[in-house]
């Protein structure tokens, strides 16, 4: 059931439009009438509304602040008795600008406006969903390395940690054993399961498995102790710190 909300601080004004709303949409629900920005703004912090028609010039001020008080995407009918503010009102997500005295075909064309935007909105979000629930992004389950003349496959979850020489990125196993392999770290972040790895530093990309411990270091900074024990001592940055700690948690 679609929701509105009314902001208009004149009684005969506000029975006027709540008579045509209910002519024109009996099945909708008004479910708050408003005279001031703060009583609008009050009630949109209580519930979010499918739509609003909402008068320019309320008891307490311009209906724009209640945009700036909340900050809110939806929908609004602005009507007026003016049209100096036609400008402004379109930059506030509005469907429509009706100039008072409003009759019933201009409310109508408004509203049946707004079911179309609400229409293109809905099958926009549906496709979305469908394509994030079947369009998965591929995780690299093994990489191809090179030991001499032979190949060898290493499977990624018996990898520990990656970490960059510079020159070359190596890839550290369970086991302790090391191989290079032909990706960045930089690609690598985004070839991986990011539950299970994660960019310690700029120089470190570690799996969950290898952080054998975390402490605190100075100014802000996690310590880290990796397994297989590393080249190179590992510091998460401050900025780093609580994103890792949370990873950390739900990756466990």
């Amino acid at each position: 059931m679609t929701k509105y909300m009314i902001a208009e601080d004149e009684p005969l004004a506000f029975k006027e439009l709540e008579r045509m709303m209910k002519a024109l949409r009996p099945e909708w629900q008004l479910f708050g009438r408003a005279e001031s920005v703060s009583q609008a703004a009050r009630l949109l912090r209580k519930e979010t509304p499918d739509l609003l028609v909402v008068d320019i010039q309320l008891s307490d001020g311009l209906s724009f602040e209640i945009f700036e008080e909340c900050k809110s995407d939806v929908p609004v009918i602005f009507t007026t008795a003016y049209d100096e503010y036609a400008l402004k009102a379109f930059k506030v997500n509005s469907v429509d600008y009706l100039l008072k005295p409003i009759c019933e075909s201009e409310l109508l064309a408004a509203i049946e406006k707004f079911e179309r935007h609400a229409a293109l909105k809905v099958h926009s979000d549906v496709f979305r969903q469908l394509e994030e629930s079947f369009v998965q992004p591929r995780q690299k389950s093994r990489f191809l390395v090179k030991l001499g003349d032979t190949f060898v496959r290493v499977e990624t979850a018996d990898i520990a940690y990656f970490y960059s020489d510079q020159k070359y990125t190596q890839a550290v196993t369970h086991k302790g054993k090391e191989y290079i392999v032909d990706y960045s770290l930089d690609k690598l972040e985004q070839m991986l399961d990011a539950r299970q790895f994660f960019r310690v530093s700029r120089g470190c990309l570690a799996s969950v498995k290898s952080i054998a411990r975390c402490s605190k270091w100075f100014t802000g900074r996690l310590k880290l102790e990796l397994s297989p024990k590393g080249a190179v001592d590992v510091t998460v940055s401050r900025e780093k710190a609580k994103d890792f700690l949370l990873w950390l948690d739900d990756a466990q």
